[in-house]
């Protein structure tokens, strides 16, 4: 089991930017694939980006594909999504979450989740 906390999130205009950080302890980070979910209000929680143990695999949802960036430090036990060209749509609170799996985009491919951080995106 790892533990996940989110931070990072805030209000930005559309077109700005914001970085997110998971940071992580418990067991070996790196043996973990990571990935970020959202949830709108009166939605599902969706993927959102997922990148492999080592980093050298990512994964991203198309509506954030060429505009958000998951990257992740080991030696930190952290995980980042850098996030571009924000819309009033990505308007969510986002999650990560870790599997000793692939990095897949299933939710219920993940086992740990972090309690979230609210993303507000103004138009």
């Amino acid at each position: 089991q790892v533990q996940l906390v989110e931070s990072g999130g805030g209000l930005v205009q559309a077109g700005g930017s914001l970085r997110l950080s998971c940071a992580a302890s418990g067991r070996t980070f790196s043996g973990y694939a990571m990935g970020w979910f959202r949830q709108a209000p009166g939605k599902e929680r969706e993927f959102v980006a997922a990148i492999s143990g080592g980093g050298g695999g990512t994964n991203y949802a198309n509506s954030v594909k060429g505009r958000f960036t998951i990257s992740r430090d080991n030696a930190k036990n952290t995980v980042y999504l850098q996030m571009n060209s924000l819309k009033p749509e990505d308007t969510a609170v986002y999650y990560c979450a870790a599997t000793l799996g692939l990095y897949r985009m299933s939710r219920a491919e993940y086992a740990d989740w972090g309690q979230g951080t609210q993303v507000t995106v103004s138009s």
